[in-house]
């Protein structure tokens, strides 16, 4: 596989390793979405235990406030994320 066919598997594999563990495998829910966070994306979040971060995290993602985020809105985050640290790194 290419290495962008690779990156989407992985995408993938990370959304699926957490999602459904409190319910629909196809969405994450809070609790969920604190552990992918936590787990996956640390050195970007950090190790925060920090509720109201959470939750407004979870508010900012959840677009169509349907109390989960499904894979649509994770992507949308990675998304972000990876121009934002495609930004800093290629900052002068």
């Amino acid at each position: 596989m290419s290495d962008i066919m690779n990156g989407m598997a992985m995408l993938i594999a990370a959304f699926h390793k957490y999602s459904g563990k409190e319910g629909d495998k196809l969405t994450l829910s809070k609790g969920e979405l604190k552990d992918l966070l936590q787990n996956e994306l640390g050195d970007i979040f950090g190790k925060s235990t920090d509720k109201a971060k959470v939750d407004k995290i979870f508010k900012d993602l959840d677009a169509n406030a349907d109390g989960t985020v499904d894979f649509q809105e994770y992507v949308a985050l990675v998304a972000c994320l990876t121009v934002l640290c495609n930004d800093f790194f290629t900052e002068k």
